[in-house]
């Protein structure tokens, strides 16, 4: 496994190439709360799987925060690659590397601190309450590894490198496995068991990804000296970073709000929302993969001043990702029993289920055209572009609407369920109008 050009070759196998790691890194990742959430179904309560559910929510807001700020070092990484500026790639790396070492700390400490209010906020179940401040608190000590791991792996991305990425997720996850059926089946640890499982497997992931790049004759040595931050290069990361991180910011709140009106509905409806969420991420990994990948390659070409190939692969991207997300659109309308089957049992979580998942599934198609567009335009550094479009889609359609219809229609899933899609349509539309006029005007 190695660097690709990506400014080189056909642009379809380039892509297939560079974004298949990228799919099954993702997958990989994803198969962490999947793994967490299905265990606590077969071998503990509801109120542990409702726990997990509203605990992942705010432990995905950390997530999404970091890989939106770890995706401005992608970009200017693939920029100054493309354009064969080595000095600032080495420069970028150690920037980010002890940027990112010093968020870890503050991003640990203010989960810690708000945690209780947060949930409280979020009307978590009373008989859930406990267990979901646990698992927060527990998680909230891995950071630094989070950091870590992605702030690396977007490094490598950026410098045209998808594979090990890959390979240190999959070390991660199949530690994870192992250690959720040690702590939460044999030693009976409930949900701390899955939050301590998650960390230490993480911590084995950096650990090993940071021994073997040191081994490998990496562009960046990892000596205490090259960790000094460049002024220049932070704003950028700054710049492009902190635009991607605030929306997806702005996105995990306007999701948080539905798991706050689904959580009054009572634990039935708040495990459907959890369980509903896994699939949510599984079924738009192709679209997630494809826009991080779309943002590297259209990163490089602009860096080597071929803005045309970076446009024939978002059309590629595109068109591959929706392929995939339709699959899992059919499985929803045909069969959504089977899908939260695979979670858990209780017949009362899957009865509620069964409509929401027919009605927030159409969503799985509508954000995979957001994505790769969004994908594309983080690449050419249009970061305040997709900062507004998606903060506008948040803020003045995602919440309104969660408000007017929980208001309403509190115990109706089916319509709760249609709010996302219609979100995602509206954002998909004005999207690809920016793109079209850019490339017009262009």
């Amino acid at each position: 496994m190695k660097e690709q050009d990506l400014t080189q070759g056909s642009i379809f196998r380039t892509l297939v190439v560079f974004a298949v790691p990228f799919l099954i890194a993702n997958i990989l990742q994803s198969l962490y709360g999947a793994v967490d959430l299905f265990v606590i179904g077969r071998y503990c309560s509801a109120k542990s799987v409702a726990a997990v559910s509203t605990g992942t929510q705010i432990t995905q807001i950390v997530t999404s925060l970091i890989t939106g700020l770890t995706l401005g070092s992608t970009i200017l990484i693939g920029e100054y690659t493309g354009s064969k500026k080595m000095e600032a790639v080495k420069k970028t790396i150690g920037t980010t590397l002890s940027i990112f070492t010093i968020a870890a700390v503050l991003i640990s400490v203010l989960m810690l601190c708000f945690a209780r209010p947060l949930l409280t906020l979020l009307q978590t179940p009373a008989e859930s309450f406990s267990l979901t401040l646990e698992y927060v608190s527990i998680c909230a000590l891995g950071n630094l590894f989070v950091c870590g791991y992605n702030a690396i792996s977007a490094i490598l991305r950026g410098y045209g490198d998808s594979g090990r990425p890959m390979l240190f997720v999959g070390i991660a996850c199949l530690i994870n496995i192992v250690l959720d059926f040690v702590f939460v089946k044999y030693c009976r640890m409930d949900v701390a068991g899955t939050a301590l499982a998650t960390i230490l497997s993480q911590a084995v992931s950096m650990g090993i990804a940071i021994i073997w790049l040191k081994r490998k004759d990496f562009i960046f040595d990892f000596r205490p000296r090259s960790f000094r931050p460049d002024r220049h290069i932070a704003k950028r990361l700054a710049v492009l970073g902190i635009p991607i991180s605030f929306q997806e910011l702005m996105v995990r709140i306007s999701f948080l709000y539905l798991m706050a009106v689904m959580n009054s509905c009572g634990v039935e409806a708040a495990a459907v929302v959890g369980i509903g969420s896994k699939y949510d991420v599984f079924a738009m990994l192709t679209a997630t993969s494809m826009a991080n990948a779309l943002a590297a390659i259209t990163a490089q070409n602009m860096g080597a001043k071929k803005p045309e190939r970076a446009r024939r692969a978002l059309w590629y991207g595109l068109g591959f990702a929706l392929s995939v997300s339709l699959l899992f659109w059919i499985w929803a309308q045909a069969n959504p029993a089977s899908m939260i089957r695979a979670f858990t049992e209780d017949s009362a979580v899957i009865a509620a289920g069964i409509p929401f998942f027919r009605s927030c599934s159409y969503d799985y198609i509508m954000v995979t055209i957001v994505f790769c567009l969004n994908g594309y335009l983080n690449g050419r550094q249009k970061t305040l572009w997709t900062m507004f479009s998606c903060s506008a889609g948040a803020l003045l359609l995602r919440i309104p609407l969660v408000w007017y219809f929980g208001s309403h229609f509190a115990n109706d899933l089916n319509r709760l369920g249609m709010i996302a899609p219609t979100v995602s349509g509206i954002m998909a539309f004005y999207t690809l109008f920016y793109v079209l006029f850019q490339s017009k005007k262009r």
